[in-house]
């Protein structure tokens, strides 16, 4: 997951600098940088796991992962089309990555006592 939001992010910068408003470009930033961001979850999530194996830990990963696809793609799909409606789906991204937080949490308190 690091790796792809890697290349995503190096498309968007050097692939779609000059095909996109920067107001579209903006939008793009935004989904690399929370695809990045829970890329490096996820490694917390396999830490974790390995530390406190429990289904909470192994949902947190899920979460991020569903979390990942619908908001980051959601919003590259969203600044590559112009199709308005798929900014309506973010949230329900957005609420799977926040979802991922409080799972691993728990998961931890869990493992931890």
């Amino acid at each position: 997951m690091c790796g792809l939001g890697v290349l995503i992010g190096a498309f968007g910068a050097h692939g779609l600098r000059d095909r996109l408003t920067p107001d579209m470009l903006a939008v793009f930033e935004t989904g690399v940088r929370y695809h990045l961001t829970h890329a490096l979850g996820l490694l917390a999530v396999a830490w974790a796991a390995s530390r406190w194996p429990n289904a909470w830990t192994g949902s947190a990963g899920w979460l991020f992962v569903a979390g990942i696809v619908v908001f980051s793609g959601s919003l590259y799909l969203l600044a590559v089309t112009g199709v308005r409606w798929l900014g309506a789906i973010t949230p329900i991204g957005g609420l799977c990555l926040i979802a991922g937080w409080v799972v691993l949490g728990v998961g931890a308190l869990r493992g931890a006592s």
